[in-house]
């Protein structure tokens, strides 16, 4: 039984021609050996899967071999070329930067780099996933960089270009690998597939061209993967329970449950769906997937963007016929919300029923109209309108009445009174007789001189009434106590109990340590023994004056605090002598020990 080698090794480029998608950079470097016209260091980048290390290699064996096509293509015959063929090459050294990061590795290789090639015209250097390096290995690298020997070519392949140093950057031609295309990646699986003898659906390509993302290799891994699956066998529907990707068909059916508003048709398509094993945030991003497709349908210009497969372009341009520009945008808005909050949603399914209710109730709820070439939201609810009010005529009012309601009193609410009065009485006295009027003016006139002569002679009883009132509101003044040295005693052991029931108790300490001592009648003295107890009484300043004043009932109480150090406090205090004090005192006292510890040359330890 031959060992099994896997299409992506199987079937690798061995020429510049079978490079799948990387045309740009393959005629660049044909025309570059042509013309003799090769760059010491080489920087090839792009995503995974794209051809860079394939491109370094078939560069490496064309540089070296000995018959050059004209088109500047390897001849796979001389020795260099079955030599690079079979690996046994000693022209071309590949290092893996990933695991081989290091200063020592880089020194290593730059020591090589010093011995010419035995065979062939260049030493090719191939360093994979450059960006592994560290900044020490980068830097030991730029001098051989810079200026290797005429027969060392570098070439450098990373997936992230941005990870690398500048300095790296400027010593390099650089090479930007582009995604392979789906057309171009169902081609070449077709032309496996026809090596092979494999019978594959052109839609099980599209759909495994899609998956892959623009990644050959991927691509080849889901061939081998399904072909072992299907027992050589590809179709569209086994390709896509391989894959785990729900069929488009359960999307169109969804939409068009949504466009009738029946939500219970778009509950059971769902839970079928979460039966075959799909999670919601699977359906949630297909869903969204699809009414993108469906939007770009909507316009001729973009439907090179549509990504699907051949057979469901008619119906992705159909359902774009039936649905609205407002609806699309409205429903992608909503299915992004709902799958950005799908990690966060407790019962998972409940979260997705909810987003699929609401578009099944989207075109109800909101409805985009063009308001003078702009776009605007409108809730679909009756227009307002006002509350009819009846209007009420006003009833004349007679001037009789209006006497016998005048106040007695001129304020200037009995004012506002008579003027709305006598304004009603006129209004409604419109249609009266001149007699009639004259009669109200009368008496509009004999109630404004009741009012002055009222406020020319005012009672003595209501004035004397006031003044009373106001004595009564006034504070009585309060009766100022002695300062003396009992009651400032007194007041000062209250305000110590009120700094114990605060639990305050170094503050209590240094209170109760403190002496009083009255100056004169509004001032004391505070006497402390220490700095420690005056910034303690010092804190309490604020709510200690209060504390008196209110106590003597006077607002010009101060004091003033006066430190006193206890000179009994200064005493020193013995304490041990050192070693080094012990043999002072005792070489004072008896002078030949001084003199023996010079004789012998003693050090002593103190």
């Amino acid at each position: 039984m031959d060992n099994f080698i896997v299409s992506a090794r199987k079937y690798r480029p061995q020429t510049f021609n079978t490079v799948v998608g990387q045309a740009h950079i393959t005629t660049t470097l044909k025309n570059a050996i042509k013309n003799n016209q090769l760059a010491h260091a080489f920087l090839f980048c792009g995503p995974r899967g794209v051809g860079k290390t394939t491109c370094a290699r078939i560069l490496a064996k064309t540089i070296n071999c000995e018959n050059v096509q004209k088109d500047g293509e390897a001849c796979n015959k001389c020795t260099s070329c079955v030599s690079f063929n079979e690996g046994t090459s000693l022209n071309i050294h590949e290092l893996d930067a990933a695991s081989n990061n290091s200063v020592d590795d880089i020194r290593t290789l730059t020591e090589q780099v010093r011995f010419a090639p035995q065979a062939g015209k260049y030493k090719v250097y191939i360093i994979d996933e450059v960006h592994m390096l560290s900044s020490s290995a980068f830097n030991a690298f730029l001098k051989t960089l810079e200026e290797p020997p005429p027969y060392a070519i570098f070439i450098l392949a990373t997936t992230e270009k941005h990870k690398i140093l500048p300095t790296i950057l400027s010593r390099c031609q650089i090479f930007d690998f582009k995604r392979i295309t789906p057309n171009d990646t169902v081609e070449h699986l077709e032309e496996i597939c026809g090596k092979e003898g494999i019978n594959a659906d052109k839609a099980a390509l599209q759909v495994i061209a899609q998956k892959s993302e623009g990644c050959m290799r991927d691509a080849l891994s889901i061939l081998d993967k399904i072909v072992s699956f299907t027992n050589g066998k590809l179709s569209y529907q086994n390709t896509l329970e391989h894959l785990n990707i729900l069929d488009a068909d359960y999307y169109f059916k969804l939409v068009d449950a949504m466009m009738e508003q029946d939500a219970a048709a778009a509950l059971l398509l769902y839970d079928n769906i979460n039966r075959k094993g799909f999670e919601g945030d699977i359906v949630l991003n297909g869903f969204a997937e699809f009414i993108r497709n469906v939007l770009v349908c909507k316009d001729d210009r973009v439907t090179e963007l549509l990504e699907v497969v051949e057979s469901f372009k008619d119906k992705y341009k159909e359902a774009a016929k039936k649905l609205s520009v407002s609806w699309l945008i409205s429903a992608l808005n909503v299915l992004n919300e709902a799958e950005i909050n799908y990690r966060g949603a407790r019962n998972k399914k409940l979260h997705t029923e909810l987003a699929l209710i609401k578009l099944t109730y989207l075109a109800q709820a909101v409805q985009l109209v063009n308001e003078s070439g702009g776009t605007a939201k409108k809730k679909l609810i009756d227009a307002t309108k006002p509350v009819a009010f009846r209007k009420i005529k006003p009833l004349p009012v007679k001037a009789s009445s209006i006497e016998k309601s005048a106040p007695a009193v001129d304020t200037p609410e009995a004012r506002l009174t008579i003027a709305k009065e006598v304004q009603n009485a006129q209004s409604g006295t419109q249609a009266a007789a001149p007699a009639e009027r004259m009669q109200a003016a009368n008496t509009t006139a004999t109630i404004t001189g009741a009012v002055e002569e009222k406020k020319a002679k005012p009672t003595l009883g209501a004035l004397s009434k006031i003044r009373e009132q106001i004595a009564q509101r006034q504070p009585q003044a309060a009766v100022v106590k002695d300062l003396t040295e009992e009651s400032l005693e007194q007041a000062w052991g209250l305000y110590i109990e009120k700094l114990t029931e605060q639990k305050n108790h170094s503050a209590v300490t240094n209170f109760r340590l403190a002496k009083l001592r009255v100056i004169e009648s509004n001032s004391f003295e505070i006497t402390v023994e220490s700095n420690i107890q005056q910034k303690f009484i010092e804190q309490e300043r604020g709510m200690l004056i209060e504390h008196l004043q209110l106590f003597f009932n006077n607002r010009t109480l101060t004091y003033n605090i006066q430190v006193r150090e206890n000179p009994e406090a200064n005493v020193p205090v013995e304490r041990p002598m050192s070693s080094k004090e012990q043999f002072m005192k005792m070489a004072e006292e008896y002078p030949l020990i001084k003199e023996l510890k010079e004789r012998l040359k003693m050090d002593l330890d103190y």
